[in-house]
Parts: C-alpha cells; structure tokens; sequence
C-alpha cells in the first residue's frame, strides 16, 4: 500500500465500490486441441484456480490501487479457497455469503496457443434472489460505484436498486443473454464489452468495423460512456463523440483466460484513482498484456507494481 501511496492511487477516489458477481472455481484442463463434436480427448494435465469473472474483476480492482467490496454467494464445502483469495488480496468480503448450494466453477479447455473455451456452472452465484439484493442494496449510497457482470441471477433487479440509490453503474455485460437485453442499460454509466457482445446488443446482423460499432453503442446509450475491447487489436473508449484507441502490447500467450477481467479492473480502478482514460487505457493493456504470460484466471492477474513497471520493448 506504501506503493500506491507514493503514486497518489487512491486520493481521489472517495466512493465505495461495489462489485457484484460471480465466484468460480475454474477446472482448466491443458490440451492438444479443442475437443470436437463425438472426440473422446485426453488431457495433458489438470489443475484448479479460483476464478469467475467478478472474483477476477475484484482482484484486479484491489490490484489497482483501490479498495473494492466483494458481493456474492460461496457454497459452505468448497467457497473457502474463493474467500481466502479475496481476503489474502486485501479485497473485503463482508458481502459474500456462505451458502448450502453449490460453488459455481468453470471447466476449461486451454489449447497449446493458450487459448480457451470455458463450460459455466452458475451454482451458487444463480442462486441470488431478491431479498438477498434488498439486504445488499441497504448499504448502497449515492455517489458509489457497483460493478456487474452476467455470471449472477436476477442482475436487471440489482440495477433497478442501484439506481434508485443513486449508484454509478459499471457493466460488463458476459457473457451475452436475455438477461442482459432485460436490464436498463440505458441508465448505465459504463459499459465495457467485446465485438460480439457489442453487435447482440446493438441488435446488428452484420460485422462492422470496430470504430463503426463503438459509435452504434454510442448511440444507442447516449448517456453512457462505451470501452470496446477489441482482443489482439487492443480496446477503443468513446465519450461525447470522441474516440480513444489503445493498442495492445505483444508477448508471449500462455493462458488468455482473465486478460479480459483483468483489463476490466485495472481501467476502472485507474479510472476511480483519478486519472485520465489515456492513461487508464494504457495501464489495462499493460496489466491484461502480463495476465496472459502466466496460467490461470485470478492468479495471473498482477500487481500495481509490475504493471507499471512495464515496457512496451
């Protein structure tokens, strides 16, 4: 913390931050190739990591230099790795109940490229009703910030008490389903997605360019503010008609699974320390650039320290 002191992370944000989503345990299991259709595959080997993209987006938050809230459910046999990762972080957990369902987790696929295809069980995180959201939204004040993703049941309820609040919404909207179409996206402040998400939600039926697209959200949600993420190609964000481009910085792949969501942390909690999207835009390429060399989801996410110690050479 006496790092992010010295860098002034953390004077100007004065707001809590919420993020409320899902906890996973990922079983990634490396592979020759993706299984096919009727193919009976051995896998190279197994290993278990605590994920979910909004443990992953909570850790990469803290890692910023900002101090997040998770909110969540965790089943009693097998939450205590997901909580213990949170909590050793420095993210609190005051939020995330312990429950008799089970964990949800994620089977993984990762290729020899260290590219991925990811099988969800929703488990516990599909399990978050309303009452357990009107508890949670009591400690909502005006001026915070939730962060949302769709690994979560009953997310456009969720939305609906942040904005009666006066809560900054931040929405990641994966992955893509009627879920997402069903909420007031209009009233959301942020809105940081990929090309596919971006054109389901624009409701376009043929590819556009990326720029093109950014725009077309821009329009459809006038009052908020779009990140594009653009994978290989970097990310674009608009605001008030003007667009900024971040390319993105090569190096070596291992493992692709949480570039995304580290990306996602480490804007908004550049974005929430104060500085400018140039900057935060930077400083999320670099950060999802390291998360990529190492396997893993949560794990690979680094820390402040590394990310802005690193050169584009």
């Amino acid at each position: 913390r006496d790092y992010y002191a010295s860098r002034g992370l953390g004077d100007v944000y004065k707001r809590q931050i919420i993020n409320c989503g899902s906890l996973n345990l990922d079983y990634v299991y490396s592979v020759d190739h993706m299984v096919q259709k009727g193919e009976t595959l051995s896998s190279i080997s197994m290993e278990t990591f605590c994920g979910g993209k909004g443990l992953n987006q909570s850790i990469a938050l803290c890692k910023s230099g900002i101090s997040v809230y998770h909110a969540g459910r965790v089943g009693r046999t097998n939450g205590d790795m997901l909580l213990k990762m949170l909590e050793d972080v420095g993210v609190n957990t005051d939020f995330v109940s312990i429950v008799e369902e089970e964990t949800g987790h994620a089977i993984i696929q990762r290729n020899l490229a260290g590219d991925n295809c990811i099988l969800l069980y929703g488990g516990a995180n599909i399990g978050i009703e309303k009452p357990w959201i009107d508890e949670l939204s009591s400690h909502f004040e005006a001026g915070d910030y939730l962060l949302l993703q769709n690994e979560i049941s009953n997310l456009p309820y969720i939305m609906e008490k942040a904005i009666d609040a006066g809560v900054h919404i931040i929405l990641n909207p994966s992955p893509m389903d009627q879920q997402v179409l069903d909420c007031p996206i209009k009233q959301v402040d942020y809105i940081i997605l990929n090309e596919i998400e971006a054109a389901e939600i624009c409701g376009l039926v043929r590819k556009i360019k990326d720029e093109q697209l950014a725009r077309k959200l821009a329009e459809s949600f006038p009052n908020t503010k779009v990140i594009l993420t653009l994978g290989e190609k970097g990310a674009l964000y608009l605001e008030k008609g003007n667009i900024i481009r971040q390319e993105s910085f090569h190096v070596p792949v291992v493992d692709t699974t949480a570039a995304g969501d580290t990306f996602t942390g480490y804007f908004f909690g550049s974005i929430l320390s104060g500085m400018k999207p140039e900057t935060a835009l930077q400083r999320a390429a670099k950060a999802a650039a390291i998360a990529v060399t190492k396997k893993g989801a949560a794990p690979s996410i680094p820390e402040a320290l590394e990310v802005d110690g690193f050169f584009s050479e």
